[in-house]
């Protein structure tokens, strides 16, 4: 899976930047999974190859405007552009009367079928391959960050063992790879556990919304391989940004060392900084937590 980065700005969009939204395409299932939604993401999602009949999810952290304003237009132009496939949304309470209320007073309507879930803290999706979890985070308004758990993937196929027991290929593989007992059309039962390898991890994506440091910021990204943090303002100025309800680049860099996390992904920066600030305040982060890096708009990272 990797990530896509739409905006990376906070509050108002700069000449460099776009307000927040970032999308999580799974590389296996081809479907996307966008988390905010700011003014215009959907001309930024059509400067990328995503594919908005993919996009079957999306993950509000908070109802401020620069994460929530581009909700109705990528709604209706989806809609208009004929895709049928299903969307999910999921925010804080507020969330299904902002769009039905935007849609209702506009004149517009979707025709594809919409589910918009209210969430609470917990698990707040789970299938085979996937859990997601969301907590509050502390913000001048409900907000959520969402950790993205991929469950272990089963190991590898003994080929030489499989050989070595003259089992044919077939389906009955595929079956097996997945954990499954199987019997051949020649009667044999085979057991999975006999021919799999060791589990291998899943990986843990954590992408928080708008925060000042906390402790369930640490939980969700506890252990994660990509953590996704605001650093809306520079370490000098901590009073004025959790005053606001935000990180500094250095609150951000703390969470990351503390959760222990592989690699911190810091954005939602401050209109104010232009891109030779981004140096100093990059170096902020690094001189907490070595392997930061700082998003930017269609920046792509392989998870």
């Amino acid at each position: 899976m990797y990530l896509t980065f739409l905006g990376t700005c906070a509050g108002t969009p700069s000449l460099q930047r776009n307000v927040t939204s970032i999308a999580l395409t799974f590389s296996t299932k081809g479907e996307t999974w966008l988390f905010d939604c700011g003014e215009a993401t959907q001309h930024q999602f059509m400067r990328t190859p995503l594919k908005p009949g993919r996009l079957e999810k999306i993950f509000i952290t908070h109802l401020h405007g620069d994460h929530i304003f581009g909700l109705p237009g990528m709604l209706t132009s989806r809609s208009m552009s004929s895709i049928v496939t299903p969307l999910t949304l999921y925010g804080p309470k507020g969330l299904k009367t902002f769009i039905e209320t935007a849609l209702s007073i506009s004149g517009s309507w979707v025709d594809f079928p919409l589910d918009i879930i209210e969430v609470e803290p917990g698990v707040i999706y789970e299938d085979e391959q996937y859990r997601v979890i969301a907590q509050s985070l502390n913000h001048v308004i409900p907000c959520y960050g969402y950790r993205v758990e991929q469950h272990d993937l089963p190991g590898k196929l003994d080929e030489q063992l499989l050989k070595a027991d003259n089992i044919p290929a077939g389906a009955w593989l595929q079956q097996l790879k997945k954990g499954k007992n199987v019997q051949l059309p020649d009667g044999r039962e085979l057991v999975a556990q006999r021919y799999l390898g060791p589990s291998q991890k899943g990986k843990v994506v954590t992408i928080l919304g708008d925060t000042a440091p906390c402790d369930n910021a640490i939980l969700l990204a506890k252990g994660a391989d990509i953590l996704v943090h605001e650093a809306t303002l520079e370490a000098a100025m901590a009073e004025k940004a959790n005053g606001r309800g935000h990180s500094t680049t250095a609150q951000a860099a703390l969470i990351a060392q503390q959760a222990e996390v592989s690699q911190l992904i810091a954005t939602h920066f401050s209109s104010r900084y232009r891109q030779h600030d981004m140096p100093r305040l990059l170096a902020e982060c690094r001189g907490i937590f070595t392997n930061t890096i700082f998003a930017s708009d269609f920046m792509v990272i392989d998870v």
